[in-house]
């Protein structure tokens, strides 16, 4: 059995732009890729609504830094064959990140040192890393999502270039996920149901290939 843990924030969490709630359940990319890969892989979805990579937000009762979080679910999901980390869209609010996805990228850094250098249980090796760079922000007129991120719709087209870049350096294999899906104009940000299933159906050749 491979274990796959896609570690993300409301994309991988399924969030619905149409109502805020949650897409269902086969229509998260997470268990597309799990139902398209069978029972011999096992993938756990650790979405969290407006996880950060590296970066505090004290707005909020759950913790939202990845870089706090990340450690033990390595620790209590071990052994893992792989590790999806899908992040930066949060970091691109003034109030967590700083709006910039240069602060994006070296949070990312961060996550894929804690992966890589994470002291596994003896007999256990370091899980192989996919990095899905996020798809770009759209215009959108819902007023709270564009006081959030409309100041960053230009900068989100950045992030395939950092991920990219972060990918290379740490030895990463990486995917963009703008040449698949894109954010929904209701709120600029998430997918749709349709878009997040074309996610999970692109992600799984690429996973298959890592997992061997």
């Amino acid at each position: 059995m491979k274990t796959v843990l896609a570690f993300g924030d409301s994309l991988t969490w399924g969030y619905n732009p149409e109502n805020g709630l949650r897409h269902e359940f086969f229509d998260r990319w997470p268990n597309v890729v799990a139902k398209a890969l069978g029972h011999g892989v096992r993938v756990i979805s650790e979405g969290l609504n407006g996880r950060t990579t590296a970066f505090d937000d004290h707005t909020v009762m759950a913790e939202r830094n990845g870089v706090k979080t990340l450690p033990t679910l390595l620790d209590s999901h071990q052994p893992l064959d792989l590790v999806v980390i899908m992040l930066g869209t949060n970091d691109l609010k003034r109030h967590t990140g700083g709006g910039r996805v240069f602060e994006s990228r070296q949070g990312l850094e961060r996550l894929v040192e804690i992966v890589q250098c994470f002291p596994y249980q003896r007999g256990y090796d370091a899980p192989k890393l996919l990095l899905v760079a996020p798809p770009h922000f759209a215009e959108t007129m819902e007023p709270d999502f564009s006081l959030l991120f409309g100041h960053a719709v230009e900068e989100s087209q950045h992030f395939r270039s950092a991920v990219t870049k972060v990918a290379e350096e740490y030895g990463c294999a990486m995917f963009d996920a703008a040449e698949v899906c894109e954010a929904s104009c209701l709120d600029g940000v998430h997918l749709s149901a349709e878009h997040s299933r074309a996610l999970g159906e692109a992600l799984v050749e690429p996973i298959r290939a890592l997992l061997g």
